[in-house]
């Protein structure tokens, strides 16, 4: 099993800027992909930024040339640097990971605890 432990979340006003990370732990040969979501209360969980193992990104429209994925693949470490923020922005950040190989044959995919990021007006 994979554990994800994120960190960097926060209380920032608006056009602030953070800088969420979140480190897998385990001996993990590989993995498909690394992502951040968010889940403000109320409505459905949505993909705010992902990342391949290959280094291919997404990101979900409204965050587009705001928030920068990254990982360090040494550290199996995902980052999201999240500039210009808005309220709207305010949301839990759950990191995840897709398909990771732990070698025997054995895949995992894994949610972190979630952080929370709150930006005021």
């Amino acid at each position: 099993q994979v554990q994800l432990v994120e960190s960097g979340g926060g209380l920032v006003q608006a056009g602030g800027s953070l800088r969420l990370a979140c480190a897998a732990s385990g001996i993990i040969y590989s993995f498909t992909a690394m992502g951040w979501y968010r889940q403000a209360p109320g409505k459905q969980r949505e993909l705010v930024a992902r990342i391949t193992s290959g280094g291919s990104t997404r990101y979900a429209d409204s965050v587009k040339g705001r928030f920068t994925i990254s990982r360090d693949g040494a550290k199996n470490t995902v980052y999201l640097q999240m500039n210009s923020l808005k309220p709207e922005d305010t949301s839990v950040y759950s990191c995840n990971i897709e398909d990771a190989y732990l070698g025997s044959g054995r895949y995992s995919s894994s949610w972190g605890q979630g952080t929370q990021v709150t930006v005021s007006s």
